[in-house]
């Protein structure tokens, strides 16, 4: 044993002593697919390692405790001051922020009012540079603020200027140009506006019910767990009503963000290396065909099957080992390049660094696909007699591999599998996406075989080009099947992802309610409510108007069960993360149907009741008769589900996930919430008029927020876009093997066509036109599968409407046929122009 393996590998070691010719796509497959799983991997474990060095400064303090709608009480307030070695309070809201010069300049703003101490961790950098305390302080009556340069730009100001906010006017000081505490938000109404807490109270806009976060950051005293922290603190307060975070989830958001795009991108990697094995099966496949002549020599000299397996073997580990090092280079660089990028985009430092686990497992992946996709045909070589190697060219002998060979096949294949789902944290997903995989490429080989089923019934046609390259398709050695699936499953990711970006774009631009109202007006105070719709409704141009109260509150248990000890489904979780609004009223909204139970009586006076949305009572198991637990402004409220309704949040009408009775919540304090349906050459006027009557009130354009997220949609589309390509590149790199395998049959076939009398123009014609239908097989074969992956994600991730897009499936028919072409041209050029002698005189 150990003096045939020594044998096999003198002979490998001379053999590679030939070059690397016939093997540059199965580095290039390799290369690529471990590069991306090494650099995802890479790069995610440095976004969460800089998370967690940087949880004080991303959070502002140790600990935070939030508040909605109420500051904390001079009691509370005191508590936390007196039970922290330092202490922070800032306050969030939406405000409508003018140029003092010029009232018809304005804009909607996120405004931040910070004290004395922020921050408590990391600096805020401003140009000019200046302390925070100083550069918001009151000067010769003025109070300061520090702005994001986007309010200077559609303000038309500059650092001195003045702006208005509320009832108060505030210095331009400085551009905020790194904020510490505010992490990757997907969604924001406007540029930031900072100022200090004094001067919030001089604008008037801290009204009881208004839609205001207060974040209370501390440290904690020394030598006190946090957990010991926690305790006493809901000892003093048991029903304060505030959302405490501390550093292990310090940024939820982005730590949520990062784990999904680091599913995400893994999965594209893992596509990547399935369609590299098919380009490496072929490879080895075709590496094998060219050694035809080689091995027939070895087994005429008695050299055992066994032998020959282990040359070729050891030759493929070795070649695919160069790949997995030169992979795991860009994998290890992936941070280096793209780390300083991210830290600007997300607001905090990456720890850049090598990182041994992603390149195990990136080596691992790769190790596998090439033992998986590499021992078929080293099977089948091993098992071919010589005498029909001698044949090879023009009569093809198939051998299915050993039942030994076969099982260690299945075995690497369990593993592969194992390492995806365990390995890379997916889960289900992951499972899922083997499953998908499993499937996908079965179908392609599949439709392969039926394309050359099909070709082969076609009645002949008269046309000789036309006959020989429908032939091609299924003649002995035909590219068909490896076409089909390695270009296939690279367009189909970009045909899913093309149709899902213009299905979604769609849904927010173009299929806009009608109905859809051009404003939402927030903030309205109790007692401004009335003044507001009067002044409104006699507004030139207004149609409709609708308002209600509102106030916020937070789901805390759920028949007695908190929310963090449910096994609550993806789709509704949004709805447990935070504060909540709601409202309350004794008739049903209109147009509410109600699924589930029956809407309280419209002079209902008894224990508070609930109208749910139909979705979260589906997912939960819950409806009529159930019970609630709701902490509004500190105070938790019980409160019986009366029914459920369905709830279309595509309307853009005032809906809430949860309504209640009338009676508990009325008398608390409350602001209310507005919609204006108007003609839209008049929405400039309106918000003008409404911010200069009412300026604590907030004006929300309804296109400029569908703008914002169409923004994030083309954003989000365009990088989801690029990681796909890498799928589809891996695909195109297989099509180059796919060629390059057959380019020795295409050899062969155009001598012999040329001896017959065939001019280069007429061989050239017939491999174009094969290549052509090759190419919209695969962009075919795409579409049907690429529809049907968007329709699956939209129907049933997304829970929105699909409509098929017929551009996007032109544009990838077209592009496929033309990518097919230009790769089936380069490679039959050097067939075409091979001379007939020295071939003819060869065989």
């Amino acid at each position: 044993m150990r003096a045939s393996l020594s044998l096999a590998a003198r002979l490998a070691r001379r053999e590679m002593r030939g070059g690397l010719k016939g093997f540059r796509i199965f580095l290039a497959c390799l290369v690529l697919g471990v590069a991306a799983i090494a650099g995802v991997q890479s790069l995610s474990q440095a976004l969460m390692t800089g998370l967690e060095r940087n949880g004080r400064t991303l959070m502002g303090g140790e600990v935070e405790l939030r508040l909605i709608h109420r500051a904390a009480t001079e009691e509370e307030e005191s508590w936390l001051r007196d039970n922290s070695a330092r202490f922070s309070h800032t306050t969030e809201m939406r405000a409508m922020v003018r140029n003092a010069e010029s009232s018809d300049l304005r804009r909607l703003a996120e405004l931040k009012a910070v004290d004395s101490s922020y921050p408590l961790y990391g600096a805020l950098q401003t140009e000019p540079a200046g302390e925070p305390a100083s550069q918001l302080a009151e000067e010769e009556g003025l109070y300061g603020t520090l702005v994001d340069r986007g309010v200077l730009d559609r303000l038309e100001l500059e650092v001195g200027d003045e702006i208005e906010l509320g009832q108060g006017r505030f210095e331009i000081r400085g551009v905020i140009t790194r904020e510490p505490d505010r992490t990757t938000r997907a969604f924001t109404l406007g540029p930031r506006v900072m100022i200090s807490q004094a001067g919030l109270a001089q604008t008037g806009l801290a009204q009881p019910g208004s839609l205001i976060y207060h974040h209370y950051r501390l440290d904690l005293p020394e030598g006190e767990s946090l957990e010991g922290w926690k305790g006493r603190l809901n000892e003093a307060f048991p029903d304060a009503g505030w959302r405490v975070s501390d550093l292990s989830n310090a940024a939820p958001g982005l730590d949520r963000f990062v784990h999904q795009i680091t599913i995400f991108m893994t999965l594209v990697g893992l596509t990547s290396l399935l369609v590299g094995g098919v380009g490496i099966a072929n490879a080895v496949r075709a590496f094998l065909q060219s050694r035809q002549s080689t091995i027939a020599t070895m087994k005429c000299l008695g050299a055992p099957a066994r032998l020959v397996f282990m040359t070729y073997l050891i030759q493929i580990l070795v070649l695919a080992l160069a790949g997995i090092v030169g992979g795991l280079l860009i994998g290890a660089m992936t941070p280096l390049v793209f780390g300083p990028i991210l830290a600007e985009r997300l607001n905090y430092p990456i720890a850049t660094g090598v990182y041994p686990y992603p390149l195990l497992l990136a080596t691992a992946f790769g190790i596998l696909t090439t033992l998986v996709f590499s021992l078929w045909p080293l099977s089948q070589a091993q098992k071919i007699p010589a005498a029909a190697l001698f044949r090879g060219l023009v009569s093809r002998t198939t051998a299915r591999p050993s039942p030994a060979v076969g099982a260690a096949i299945l075995v690497f294949a369990l593993a592969l599998i194992a390492i995806a789902v365990v390995g890379t944290d997916g889960g289900q997903v992951a499972l899922g996406f083997v499953g998908g995989a499993i499937g996908a490429l079965l179908a392609f080989r599949v439709t392969a075989t039926g394309i050359a089923f099909l070709a082969r019934k076609l009645p002949r046609s008269r046309r000789p080009g036309l006959r020989l390259a429908v032939a091609n398709l299924y003649r002995p050695g035909a590219a068909t099947g490896s076409v089909i699936t390695s270009l296939g499953l690279g367009l189909t990711v970009l045909v899913a992802i093309a149709l899902v970006e213009g299905n979604l774009k769609r849904q927010v631009l173009e299929d806009m309610p009608e109905e859809a109202p051009g404003f939402y007006f927030i903030d309205i105070q109790a007692d401004q409510i009335d003044s507001f719709v009067e002044d409104v409704r006699n507004f030139e141009g207004v149609e409709e108007v609708n308002h209600v109260p509102m106030l916020r509150g937070r789901i805390s248990e759920v028949n007695g069960v908190a929310p963090e000890d449910m096994d609550i489904p993806e789709d509704i979780r949004w709805v447990f993360r935070g504060d909540r609004g709601l409202t309350w009223t004794a008739e049903p909204p209109e147009n509410t149907t109600v699924t589930e139970g029956e809407w309280w009586p419209a002079d209902y006076d008894g224990p508070p009741l609930v109208s749910l949305d139909n979705e979260v009572g589906e997912l939960l198991d819950i409806g009529p008769g159930d019970e609630m637990t709701i902490n509004v402004l500190g105070r938790n409220i019980e409160v019986e589900i009366a029914n459920l309704r369905e709830i279309d949040w595509a309307e853009l009408s005032i809906n809430f996930v949860m309504i209640f009775s009338p009676g508990m919540l009325e008398s608390a304090p409350q602001s209310h919430i507005a919609t204006v349906r108007l003609d839209p050459e008049q929405e400039l006027a309106l918000e003008r008029m409404v911010t200069d009557r009412f300026p604590n009130v907030s004006p929300i354009r309804v296109k400029e927020a569908l703008g914002s997220v169409a923004e994030i949609l083309r954003n989000a589309a365009a990088a989801v876009t690029a990681t796909g390509s890498v799928t589809l590149l891996a695909g195109l790199l297989v099509l180059a093997g796919a060629v390059a395998a057959g380019q020795q049959r295409r050899i062969y076939d155009s001598v012999v066509l040329k001896v017959l009398g065939a001019t280069r123009r007429d061989v050239a014609r017939a491999y174009l036109m094969e290549f052509s239908l090759l190419g919209a097989s695969a962009a075919l074969v795409a579409v049907v599968f690429g529809t049907l992956g968007a329709w699956a994600v939209l129907v049933f991730v997304m829970r929105g409407e699909f409509h098929f897009l017929p551009w996007q499936a032109a544009i990838t028919v077209v592009a496929a046929v033309a990518v097919t072409l230009v790769f089936g041209f380069v490679g039959t050029w050097r067939a075409l122009s091979q001379k007939a002698a020295p071939l003819m005189r060869n065989d």
